[in-house]
């Protein structure tokens, strides 16, 4: 492969318009695409030629992903549509609820389940962390929600067991 300066004048202006494009934002982009070529420079022994700019454009893709995520949880609650804690106290005991009955599913089920539900990570990413197929994460979610469920509703019927 040619110097990484070379590389860098090739593309910088295809990595800058794809991360503009999925940013909207001309800052945001200017860092996305900065720091695809930060994560290019370490890897780069192992970029082949012929592939480059896709190499590039899936870092992009990857990190504004990444980003989203983040943003997603640093959501103030109250700007998700779920109450402040002020307005709605039992929330705090709905929590508490949920914490205590999440001990009550088995721990591969409630391992898929928060890594899915509250890390935000993808059904292949939880396949992966997890080293089980993508098929089984599916089940152990819905395993865990389904005990969940089953929970909740002996809960309404008879009261809570804890």
């Amino acid at each position: 492969m040619d110097g990484f300066q070379e590389l860098y004048d090739r593309h910088w202006r295809d990595v800058y318009r794809f991360a503009l494009f999925l940013s909207g934002n001309p800052a945001q982009a200017e860092d996305l695409a900065s720091d695809t070529f930060m994560r290019a420079w370490t890897a780069r022994g192992s970029i082949r030629e012929a592939t480059v700019r896709a190499y590039l454009l899936t870092i992009t893709r990857n990190l504004w992903r990444d980003t989203k995520r983040r943003e997603a949880r640093l959501v103030p609650l109250e700007h998700a549509g779920v109450p402040a804690v002020e307005a709605r106290g039992d929330t705090l005991l709905d929590l508490g609820w949920t914490t205590r009955q999440l001990e009550l599913v088995p721990v591969g089920d409630r391992a898929a389940l928060l890594l899915h539900a509250r890390d935000g990570l993808s059904y292949e990413e939880v396949a992966r962390r997890l080293d089980i197929s993508v098929g089984a994460v599916k089940s152990r979610i819905f395993r865990a929600r389904a005990a969940l469920t089953a929970l909740r509703a002996r809960v309404h019927t008879e009261g809570d067991p804890r």
